[in-house]
């Protein structure tokens, strides 16, 4: 259910409901609970259940470079070894990645994703090449990842390395699979730039805002301001008054 992205990165797992759809018991879902937990994929909290957690971009962005060479390995070692059968069950993935295209299914994607990348590596004929791969993938499983719109050129891609494949050019389909991988490292790279200028963005908003810069309050007490109001005042009386005598000392000289 993580393979195919049906479980997004911080849900709560419901394990009963995981048992009922699988039609198995919860012993061996919590038994593949307890070893996914040993790989960093879910978390379980005491009293509140088990989640799976969210990859930073910054390790799904490591462990896609280092996928891409294992991928370019397998293809290698799998030119000796590939059947036409396998080609066959490789073509029928990218049919099935095509319609899920089609749909703007994910979930229908991500599955028929899987199954083209582990063919290529059990044609490989190395076991434990095969392990890291399904390691490797669990961990890039739980990241957020805008690729829906990748969609298009990864089948691009898958059909580039389904022709390498099919001439038996081990060189061609190292190419193949580092421009295919190279797509979402790209892709990676772009959504961690976008994420830091946003970041960088949100901080000028709060340093121009910030109430250090704000205009400084007026001080003192209401009385102190009435003070300051009546002396004004008085002042202006006083200019008053002293206007008024001049003005009576000058009528009685001209009388």
């Amino acid at each position: 259910m993580i393979a195919v992205r049906r479980l997004e990165p911080g849900l709560r797992l419901n394990v009963e409901k995981i048992a009922r759809e699988l039609g198995v018991s919860r012993t061996p879902v919590w038994e593949a609970i307890r070893r996914i937990e040993q790989e960093g994929i879910i978390r379980n909290i005491p009293n509140r259940g088990v989640f799976l957690m969210e990859v930073p971009l910054e390790r799904t962005l490591e462990v896609t470079e280092a996928r891409i060479t294992l991928d370019k390995l397998a293809g290698r070692l799998a030119c000796n070894r590939i059947s036409d059968r396998v080609l066959d069950q490789l073509t029928q993935c990218l049919r099935d990645q095509l319609r899920a295209v089609e749909m703007a299914d994910l979930a229908l994607y991500s599955s028929a994703d899987s199954r083209f990348h582990g063919f290529i590596y059990e044609a490989s004929g190395n076991g434990y090449l095969k392990e890291l791969f399904e390691s490797i993938t669990l961990h890039m499983l739980p990241a957020r990842l805008e690729v829906l719109p990748l969609l298009p050129l990864l089948c691009q891609g898958h059909q580039e390395i389904i022709e390498a494949l099919a001439n038996r050019d081990p060189d061609r389909v190292e190419i193949a699979i580092a421009r295919h991988l190279g797509v979402v490292v790209a892709h990676i790279k772009d959504q961690l730039r976008s994420a830091t200028e946003r970041k960088e963005m949100v901080q000028r908003i709060r340093e121009n805002f910030s109430p250090s810069k704000a205009p400084p309050k007026r001080t003192g007490s209401r009385k102190q301001k009435l003070d300051l109001l009546s002396n004004h005042m008085g002042e202006n009386q006083k200019v008053k008054q002293a206007e008024n005598e001049s003005m009576h000392v000058e009528v009685e000289e001209a009388g």
